[in-house]
């Protein structure tokens, strides 16, 4: 009999650790898959609440917030494009690549989750953001997004343009970041075990068979 598995993958769509966590994590779930029946809900966190609606170059903004060069950006960069193939990603970065304010795609992200198009739609932001440098804060762009995985595009404009899930998105935030959650991808299983950062498959494969095997023993000993 398979075990059920809780996930709770905390991330942000402008976040590329994120998209190369989340890759990896699906392919130690594809390897478990014969022993484990896991239940993945993508829960909203943002790295850049206060990006201003026109985004910013990312260039810049890397080197404001993190104080690198650009040939310490550039060397990043070139690693996390070799990750991200690992995990049949393509990211495209160009001197026009920006920042985003992230907050409208959770929105419409918790809708899909309703819906039962949550990752689906997580994918395709990652892609629209990475690979097409699309501006995800557009609303238009957003509900088409929506509805290339077969959301229904009016529903998914009204939510956007009356600001429908604020409230629980803001909730949700508040949660983790109460929780000690500061940095993402952070994957969260059976609301008891963290496993922090884009670790690859092995990491999630081998962090999964521990958690099984321990659970395994509380339940004999009780």
């Amino acid at each position: 009999m398979k075990e059920s598995l809780d996930i709770q993958f905390i991330s942000d769509v402008m976040c590329p650790w994120c998209v190369i966590g989340l890759g990896n994590l699906s392919k130690a779930l594809e390897e478990l898959k014969d022993k484990v029946d896991a239940t993945v809900t993508y829960r909203p966190f943002e790295l850049n609440p206060d990006m201003p609606a026109e985004g910013q170059n990312l260039n810049e903004h890397i080197a404001e917030k993190y104080g690198v060069n650009q040939e310490q950006s550039d060397q990043n960069r070139e690693m996390i494009q070799a990750r991200g193939k690992e995990v049949d990603f393509d990211f495209n970065f160009t001197s026009e690549s920006r920042m985003r304010n992230s907050f409208d795609a959770h929105r419409l992200l918790h809708w899909a989750h309703l819906e039962g198009k949550q990752a689906e739609l997580k994918v395709a932001l990652f892609k629209a953001h990475f690979t097409h440098n699309q501006d995800i804060s557009n609303y238009q762009t957003l509900a088409n997004l929506a509805a290339s995985v077969n959301l229904d595009l009016a529903a998914a404009k009204g939510i956007l343009e009356n600001g429908y899930f604020a409230e629980e998105v803001r909730l949700q935030e508040q949660q983790w970041q109460q929780n000690g959650i500061t940095s993402v991808p952070t994957v969260i299983i059976n609301n008891a075990y963290a496993i922090s950062g884009g670790q690859p498959a092995e990491v999630f494969k081998s962090a999964i068979e521990e958690i099984l095997e321990k659970e395994k023993v509380a339940v004999q000993e009780v």
